[in-house]
């Protein structure tokens, strides 16, 4: 989501006649945009912004602008106070309070009427910044912003605000206009992105949007995340399984194996629901791959609670396991009503063996490629090797002197590893065991 709305404040800015910079120091406008989910990303955020302090001692005409959740949807009173050298304060998703800035900027000369006319054009028909135009292959775009389940750990209802979903003509000229800059692959966002459509009345569902996105011309892959067990239907799954372009990919978190650590969590379902939820999934998408989310040491969490959790993803085996250690957030339930009582040892040793387990069966399943012949969408190079996605998400390497930048190529695969796999084009060679050992290990 910060990527999508990095790109928005990017593209207003260059229609306002800026452009892109390598360097901080080099900068007129730098915009700092935020994600507080957990401690160590809000932590990380307030030193890199205290770092920005000198350049606007040095330069007081220096613009910084800090943007996203940390901001918040509910203004920035003390945030003022705090950063009192940051100019410019924008709630998530929303480059307007920058562009409104800059535009009062007596020097920049520009009528208030044609801000607004400029922006709207931003908005409407969304116009990639310059360096991304025609070399992006895989975008993001946002159909619901915000959230309103309210799991108690979580803080983007409080930052984001309440679910909020996007008209379809909006979403639908914004993949248009992504494909004419030469997109590929479109990405829907959402916190909960199958609850798209359902804060309005008789809205449409994600399906309906599945299938209306899908006759976008030249679109070639169309992905969605992420999605909550309790709202994922047989419709959607159906959509997945009946159209070409949705990628048999799905993001459903579980965070929990526990039915008292997910009953605390105010999750809405069992250990068991999303057990039998996997089965259908599989069931109706043959070959699918299947990606979670777990939080180790949620407040209460037992030793054996969190056996639960490691027990039921070696039964599950799926692709993929975003793993994170419970931080308390400020504002959300578990952080007012539930003390912090699993120590920080513990929770990096849960997170271990979630992460050893997870390298060993990811390994496992993805050994299985070895030999197959698969399509590649390709997205950019990477020290010397191309980098591309199968439609199930698998991340190949492959070399070739041909610019594959945006290309749909069928490979074979001839390593793989937990993480990444390596293949070869018709007529290429393998690549030697020391390269395949370099890729393993940087990427």
């Amino acid at each position: 989501m910060n990527v999508a709305d990095s790109q928005r404040v990017a593209s207003a800015l260059e229609h306002l006649g800026f452009h892109a910079t390598p360097s901080a120091e080099e900068a007129d406008v730098i915009v700092m945009n935020t994600c507080v989910v957990r401690q160590s990303a809000e932590d990380k955020a307030v030193g890199r912004l205290f770092s920005l302090r000198p350049l606007k001692e040095k330069n007081p005409n220096l613009v910084i602008n800090l943007m996203g959740c940390m901001v918040g949807v509910k203004g920035a009173e003390q945030l003022r106070k705090r950063f009192d050298f940051v100019d410019v304060f924008s709630p998530p998703s929303d480059p307007l309070p920058l562009v409104e800035f800059l535009s009062q900027d007596e020097t920049r000369n520009l009528e208030a009427d044609e801000v607004s006319r400029r922006f709207a054009l931003m908005d409407g028909d969304l116009i990639l910044p310059l360096e991304e135009r025609n070399r992006l292959v895989s975008a993001h775009i946002p159909i619901v912003y915000g959230c309103s389940h309210a799991c108690t750990f979580c803080i983007i209802p409080y930052r984001r605000g309440v679910e909020r979903s996007r008209p379809v003509g909006e979403i639908v000229a914004e993949a248009r206009a992504l494909v004419r800059q030469g997109v590929k692959e479109i990405t829907l966002l959402g916190q909960i992105v199958d609850r798209y459509g359902k804060d309005i009345p008789d809205g449409p569902s994600l399906a309906d949007l599945l299938r209306i996105v899908h006759d976008v011309e030249g679109l070639e892959r169309i992905r969605f995340l992420t999605s909550h067990p309790n709202w994922m239907n047989a419709e959607l799954l159906e959509t997945v399984a009946e159209l070409p372009k949705v990628m048999p990919h799905i993001e459903v978190p579980v965070q929990a194996g526990d039915d008292e650590v997910l009953g605390n969590m105010r999750r809405g379902y069992t250990a068991d629901d999303y057990r039998q939820l996997v089965e259908k999934i599989r069931a109706r998408i043959p070959g699918v791959s299947i990606a979670t989310d777990i939080i180790v040491g949620f407040p209460g969490e037992t030793a054996e609670q969190f056996q639960r959790t490691y027990d039921l993803l070696e039964e599950l085996r799926l692709d993929v396991a975003h793993l994170a250690r419970y931080s308390p957030r400020p504002g959300t339930v578990s952080a007012r009503r539930m003390p912090d009582d699993v120590p920080d040892e513990e929770k990096w040793r849960r997170f271990r063996l979630l992460e050893e387990q997870q390298e060993r069966i990811v390994g496992e399943i993805n050994s299985r490629y070895l030999g197959e012949t698969v399509e590649v969408l390709f997205e950019e190079q990477v020290r010397g090797r191309w980098k591309g996605r199968t439609p199930t998400n698998k991340l190949v390497f492959v070399e070739s002197e041909t610019d594959l930048r945006g290309c749909l190529e069928k490979v074979q695969i001839t390593w793989t590893g937990p993480w990444s796999m390596i293949g070869r084009l018709p007529g290429l060679p393998v690549a030697s065991l020391f390269e395949i050992e370099t890729i393993n290990l940087n990427d």
